[in-house]
């Protein structure tokens, strides 16, 4: 299990499959399977059955997961995808010194 570096609420693009040049943004990270679930990408439909408390049967369009590898974070200032990085800081508090940890955006060198 290795951190990733995408987190929720992230704004992606899809760079190969067949949603490939889509952007969206993250709805969940596993990172178990090294997987997220981007918002209008990978949709698939399922079949369900009628649920007890009135819920209706028939066909639902959900997103499905897509591995972590095909996605690239995109970059605020021109809306294309960038790698990323950490900027690391000192902080002192209160007399002690504390490392501060930022993502940036490696082409723009913007914040995330």
């Amino acid at each position: 299990m290795s951190k990733l570096k995408i987190k929720k609420g992230d704004l992606v693009q899809v760079l190969s499959g067949k949603d490939k040049g889509l952007q969206g943004k993250v709805i969940s990270v596993n990172t178990e399977t090294q997987r997220v679930v981007v918002e209008g990408v990978q949709r698939v439909t399922r079949h369900t059955k009628a649920g007890m408390g009135g819920q209706a049967g028939g066909l639902v369009v959900t997103e499905a997961p897509i591995h972590v590898s095909n996605v690239a974070i995109v970059d605020p200032e021109d809306n294309k995808p960038t790698r990323v990085k950490t900027r690391v800081e000192s902080v002192e508090r209160d007399g002690r010194t504390k490392a501060s940890r930022t993502r940036v955006a490696v082409r723009s060198g913007k914040d995330l």
